[in-house]
């Protein structure tokens, strides 16, 4: 009796805990809608969906071996975020190939390790063969350090440093003749996005390169609990409210466009937050279309995916990878788009 009684109290205890988490999961639901500058407290709220979809997913599985009713909660839940949220995990993937795809590769290259963030020898030059094996034909690098000595083998690009003292910014990359460029020039920010048009056979195609303000999340240092977490949080409002502003400038420039166009970058975000409903309006997301797993690609203890690579309606998206070399704080990611 004293063990049943035992277990009915480890029970109810957990089915407390998993009431709290499946609300904030339904609540969380709502974020897409709200502007970081109006509740800018929401949006740091939004980095947590995919540990609190991770957390509903084990109090579904703990009380499903336990033949427990409890499970309807998280398991209706969970139900309503597959119908309307962008997908957590994929578990088919599109992997078909043209001869006239055009392969299109975004990587966060840390500045290719200059300031030894990791430990370890030759990591620009293991950046470098990555990149040379997978060649991909257009290359969208946040976080790119110059360096005359370092050559990617690419006969077009564009660079745009940050300001004259730095010597790092966005660099877009491509095979593809560029007939025409740009920068958004993001005020007040280390952060920018810059374009470039090219010409693919007949058409023009926009490349937009973005990297949107950093929260400057680090496991090893910073986590919410802990005595930091609070200047941790209001950070993140205020790079969040950053943000806004940025896909505000960004929408406003992109508008006038009306080919074809293919977005990539670091969002510093998640699927689940307003940045994201905004850039990916009418637009496809190749994870979504061809990709597979949780497609994860930021190296943080739990799947993140704030890489994206998107395309205007139109254009075919026949593949999708995220790869997972540790050479970065990012994992790249590369599609195969078609535009005929």
């Amino acid at each position: 009796m004293r063990k049943k009684k035992k277990n009915s109290l480890l029970d109810n205890l957990f089915y407390f805990i998993n009431v709290i988490v499946a609300t904030a999961l339904s609540l969380s639901y709502f974020l897409a809608f709200i502007s970081p500058k109006t509740v800018p407290v929401f949006s740091v709220a939004s980095l947590a969906v995919p540990f609190l979809i991770i957390i509903n997913l084990c109090f579904f599985v703990y009380w499903l071996f336990k033949l427990k009713k409890h499970l309807i909660l998280s398991g209706l839940i969970l139900f309503l975020g597959w119908l309307s949220l962008p997908p957590f995990v994929k578990f088919s993937s599109k992997n078909t190939a043209r001869n006239t795809d055009v392969k299109v590769m975004s990587y966060n290259v840390r500045m290719f390790n200059i300031y030894k963030w990791i430990d370890e020898e030759g990591i620009s030059e293991k950046i470098i063969d990555f990149i040379t094996e997978k060649d991909p034909d257009i290359l969208a690098i946040q976080e790119y350090h110059h360096s005359e000595k370092r050559d990617l083998h690419f006969p077009y690009s564009y660079y745009v440093p940050k300001s004259k003292k730095n010597n790092f910014g966005l660099a877009i990359l491509s095979k593809y003749k560029i007939i025409n460029k740009g920068s958004l020039d993001f005020e007040n920010s280390a952060n920018n996005a810059i374009f470039i048009d090219i010409l693919k056979d007949k058409d023009t195609v926009r490349i937009y390169n973005l990297h949107l303000q950093s929260l400057k999340l680090n496991p090893k240092k910073e986590n919410f609990g802990e005595a930091n977490s609070e200047k941790l949080i209001g950070r993140l409002k205020d790079g969040f409210q950053k943000q806004a502003s940025q896909v505000e400038l960004f929408l406003q420039h992109e508008k006038d466009w009306k080919k074809r166009k293919v977005i990539c970058g670091d969002f510093n975000n998640t699927a689940f937050s307003w940045v994201y409903r905004k850039i990916c309006k009418n637009k496809k997301d190749a994870f979504d279309v061809a990709g597979s797993g949780f497609g994860k690609s930021f190296n943080y203890f739990f799947p993140m995916r704030i890489d994206f690579i998107l395309t205007d309606e139109k254009t075919t998206i026949n593949n999708f990878k995220t790869y997972t070399p540790k050479l970065s704080d990012h994992f790249p990611i590369m599609s195969r788009v078609n535009f005929e």
